[in-house]
């Protein structure tokens, strides 16, 4: 097992290195699905939840979770509603769907791995159609350390890898697998993690042929190398694409940095972004080192934290909070500019999301949702790459503050 777990860290384009180590959004995620889950519960318990997947709250919940590149990719499919089979039966079926509710309300209360336990063999016990283990997906995102995600490549990974037979579509099953990666976990933990999506992602890693093992080397050898070549170009292209846009987001934030300093404000970039560089500097050489403006509880003081740009006045005052959503959920950065919307209200502070051009319907129509207009928040404008680029400099030499940015800000 060491030898495997070495060599699916050894390699950089694993999904070790490309979601559960170096992703920002990964982290971004955690608090996203948990507020958006708190959403779903309520919209059931008022029955204003819907009779569709589309456009519901739920839907926000797993487009943030599918979000989360290679290993959760597809992680939708399982909840969309298909008509002509009547699955999954939760949009039709009130009391189906009340289940649902008391299902994720106690998972997303419970402190013990017996009390979700407890729940999923409830939830089995009334057989509701087409509701299988993929929730278990959502359960990683509340206990990440406790369940691990759950999908066919990790279940093909998992039988592979030891020589087990489970089910896709079975909760036994899951909770049988879950046992025995805990188990390898914590006898592997100095190497992996406690977060049990570090050994979910080298299952995924088996079970979609990008590593060969024993077990399957005879009788899948020829069909492997071919797709191995194939996941491989993929990948490459994906870690391209995901430089491209990485290079963009640290363009963005530097503008904006560079911006904000030139107007007088102080500046803050997202904590985890102060190594990344553009043209030559650091992103963290434009922002104040600590970032304590308010008394917050932690989990909304760490969400804070992840905003991409915060321009403050010389007391430390929020002026201005901008999230730079370049391929990540608008809803998600929605989310966490209301965060810190409702955390200052009756202070004076703009709010915008910065997006390439091709979002800008996107954007318009997520800002015109009834659930996000009801949101008790103030006014969320945005801005587009191409006009920040373009006039950076200028209004870096013409503004005097936050003001300057009428110009090319957008609003619904």
């Amino acid at each position: 097992m060491k030898s495997l777990i070495d060599s699916y860290k050894s390699d950089q384009e694993s999904v070790y290195h490309t979601w559960f180590l170096h992703s920002t959004d990964r982290l971004k995620a955690f608090r996203t699905i948990r507020k958006g889950l708190m959403k779903v519960i309520k919209e059931i318990e008022e029955v204003t939840f819907g009779n569709d997947f589309k456009g519901s709250s739920l839907e926000m919940v797993v487009t943030a979770i599918s979000e989360q590149k290679q290993v959760f990719e597809g992680a939708a499919h399982a909840f969309y509603w298909k008509p002509k089979l009547r699955i999954p039966d939760i949009y039709e079926n009130l009391q189906n769907q009340q289940a649902f509710g008391r299902f994720l309300k106690a998972c997303l209360d419970a402190t013990s791995a017996e009390k979700v336990e407890e729940e999923i063999l409830k939830l089995d016990g009334l057989n509701i159609k087409g509701l299988g283990p993929a929730v278990a997906n959502i359960l990683y995102f509340l206990h990440p350390t406790l369940f691990p995600p759950f999908n066919t490549a990790i279940i093909n990974g998992f039988n592979l890898l030891f020589n087990q037979k489970l089910k896709l579509g079975s909760w036994e099953a899951y909770l049988k697998m879950r046992e025995r990666i805990i188990q390898e976990n914590e006898q592997n933990r100095s190497l992996l993690s406690k977060d049990l999506g570090a050994f979910a992602g080298l299952l995924y890693e088996i079970g979609s042929n990008r590593m060969i093992i024993e077990n399957n080397a005879d009788d899948y050898l020829n069909k492997v190398n071919e797709k191995i070549e194939k996941a491989k170009n993929r990948r490459s292209k994906e870690v391209k694409s995901d430089e491209i846009e990485e290079n963009s987001h640290s363009e963005m934030q530097y503008h904006l940095a560079r911006l904000g300093s030139s107007l007088g404000y102080k500046v803050w970039i997202a904590r985890n972004d102060h190594k990344r560089e553009w043209n030559g500097q650091k992103l963290g050489e434009f922002s104040i080192q600590n970032l304590n403006i308010f008394n917050f509880p932690p989990s909304v003081a760490d969400t804070i934290a992840l905003i991409d740009v915060l321009w403050l006045d010389q007391d430390e005052n929020v002026i201005a909070g901008f999230e730079v959503e370049k391929s990540t959920s608008i809803y998600s950065g929605i989310l966490r500019l209301s965060d810190l919307s409702l955390s200052i209200q009756g202070e004076a502070c703009k709010f915008y999301l910065v997006a390439p051009e091709k979002r800008e319907k996107e954007i318009k129509a997520q800002l015109l949702r009834p659930s996000i207009r009801s949101i008790d928040t103030q006014a969320i404008s945005y801005l587009l790459f191409h006009d920040l680029r373009c006039d950076c400099d200028a209004m870096c030499k013409f503004g005097n503050d936050v003001t300057v940015l009428n110009k090319i800000t957008k609003n619904v």
